[in-house]
């Protein structure tokens, strides 16, 4: 079974629903820069074991560090779109999602010279009120969509949806793959484990175990990965107690279970596990 391997390109002030205004998107451009620094770092990493991966690269960021992007593509892996601002879908009218979506593919596309088909939203944020966001994205000509989070979380979730690849139909010849993030059951409780702070602060034996599951039924498990997450030492911000530790949990542990993955199981761009 080949998975797929994700990583969401965004630096470590790309954090949402924050109070403080010195990384409010209007100071964003005042904020240490480590995004390039950290993601050529996980290129080493996936060039050591000949692995390639989906990287979904902020507009922000690509218009700002386009010879970053311009790496990704040369070393063979497939760029896909995070959207240009990292605002949650929620907080979006259709139109300004739309513009966001649009802005952030002519940005993305004017470097790499080839028409994105993925897109991943900041924060996995679709929720039941959002799902009219997906056909916005196929009638934008994108081919899949990476951003169902089939569990209750903070920014959004939306658990009563298909935990697997699948595709979802607007009418006519309109249609759009999505692959949801993986989630295991325990207790009959879905439970996510395959990035961000769950992939951090589970052990490795039970995030292994879950992909293992996932596979045993016929399906592709999906893991998502951001650079500030192999950096230790980024600047660390005042965050209520319960979003410090999901921000900072385990930093060190990362790049270890990243290795023991990439090891353990075989992995894709999204595309090449879709067929798409």
């Amino acid at each position: 079974m080949i998975n797929a391997l994700t990583i969401d390109i965004e630096d470590w002030y790309h954090i949402l629903d924050v109070e403080d205004k010195k990384i409010n998107f209007e100071n964003w451009n005042k904020c240490e820069d480590r995004v390039e620094k950290n993601t050529l770092r996980l290129l080493e990493i996936l060039n050591e074991r000949n692995v390639k991966a989906t990287f979904f690269i902020l507009g922000w960021i690509a218009e700002r560090h386009p010879a970053l992007v311009v790496n990704i593509k040369k070393a063979g892996h497939e760029i896909a779109t995070h959207g240009y601002a990292h605002r949650l879908i929620y907080k979006q009218s259709h139109q300004e999602f739309a513009d966001d979506l649009e802005k952030s593919l002519a940005i993305i596309e004017s470097i790499t010279k080839e028409k994105i088909i993925g897109y991943r939203g900041a924060g996995f944020s679709i929720t039941a009120e959002s799902v009219w966001a997906l056909r916005i994205v196929a009638e934008r000509g994108l081919k899949y969509d990476s951003t169902i989070f089939p569990a209750k979380r903070g920014h959004g979730g939306l658990d009563s949806a298909k935990p697997y690849p699948h595709l979802m139909y607007f009418g006519g010849n309109l249609r759009l793959w999505e692959f949801p993030i993986s989630v295991t059951s325990v207790f009959g409780k879905s439970i996510p484990f395959s990035g961000g702070g769950y992939l951090r602060l589970f052990p490795y034996w039970f995030i292994r175990h879950a992909i293992k599951s996932i596979n045993k039924k016929g399906f592709p498990a999906i893991i998502y990965i951001h650079p500030r997450e192999i950096d230790v030492d980024q600047p660390r911000m005042n965050l209520p107690l319960d979003r410090e530790f999901k921000y900072y949990v385990n930093l060190s542990t990362t790049e270890a279970k990243i290795r023991a993955l990439l090891t353990d199981f075989n992995f894709a761009p999204v595309r090449e596990v879709l067929g798409v």
